[in-house]
């Protein structure tokens, strides 16, 4: 808990060093461009045209796909539904594929700079987050566009926001120490987030699932952000901060374990971390 409090203690105290620097990395990674930021936007909308047109029409054979509402109401277009959980995945991927190798790609440079290397993955992951905002902005408008007026379950949007945030960098913080020490790890990390993108509720619904393979799917904490990210947005689930009060709770319990480890392996050895360069 001590090694915890120490990285929490160490975001705060360089919370500006973190901000300015992933401005900076977020435009010079695209400043040989000529849309430069842009393409933060404009590469993820690609990829949701793409998954809506083989999922959401291709597969259906041309006819128009909607998504029970499991809180009653009027089914849920596809469209919409896909992108809410899209832009979370379009956030935690490259945040956490990056944040995990954000160490030893800088190695050499950390060892000339005065400041804690446990700050390393959240630049990375802050550099991520700003077009991640911008990502549920569009969402939202294009809710509104196919019907989905704002409601007030949008009010647990921001806590869905904060806990998908939370959960990436102390996934990102464990994955970036173990990858520093076994670079396996980074290709290993990488083959299994490909799965991962099919084990969450993204591309497909949980309705139809038999109730134990739900529970078992349950498992990964990505399916309560989807699906919060969806109650905030489309009001699919209604309160669900409230409703599954009891999966708030596993969530956070795999967080804080997720990020007491990590804390523990990453403040052993960082002080190491220049050896395995």
């Amino acid at each position: 808990m001590k090694s915890a409090i120490t990285v929490l203690k160490e975001q705060f105290k360089h919370f500006n060093l973190i901000r300015r620097i992933s401005l900076y990395e977020l435009r010079n990674n695209n400043s040989a461009n000529y849309l430069g930021l842009a393409w933060e936007i404009l590469s993820p909308l690609i990829q949701i045209a793409i998954y809506w047109l083989v999922f959401g029409y291709l597969i259906s054979g041309g006819e128009k796909k909607e998504i029970d509402n499991p809180s009653g109401g009027e089914p849920i277009q596809f469209l919409p539904w896909l992108i809410t959980g899209l832009i979370l995945w379009m956030f935690f991927q490259p945040a956490a594929t990056q944040g995990a190798k954000s160490i030893y790609t800088r190695l050499r440079l950390l060892s000339k700079m005065n400041f804690p290397m446990s700050v390393i993955p959240n630049i990375t992951i802050f550099s991520k987050f700003y077009p991640h905002l911008i990502l549920i902005v569009i969402a939202l408008v294009i809710a509104q566009i196919t019907g989905y007026t704002i409601s007030i379950y949008i009010l647990q949007l921001p806590y869905f926001i904060f806990a998908g945030f939370a959960f990436t960098y102390a996934f990102a913080l464990l994955m970036t120490t173990l990858t520093t020490l076994i670079r396996d790890i980074q290709l290993l990390l990488q083959a299994v987030l490909r799965m991962v993108l099919y084990l969450t509720p993204i591309l497909w619904t949980s309705q139809n699932l038999p109730g134990f393979l739900d529970t078992l799917m349950k498992l990964n904490p990505l399916y309560y952000l989807v699906e919060g990210y969806r109650a905030g947005l489309l009001g699919q689930h209604g309160w669900y901060l409230i409703n599954s009060w009891q999966y708030s709770i596993y969530f956070w319990v795999v967080t804080i374990i997720l990020f007491t480890i990590g804390s523990i392996l990453h403040v052993r050895f960082r002080r190491h971390f220049i050896d395995f360069l």
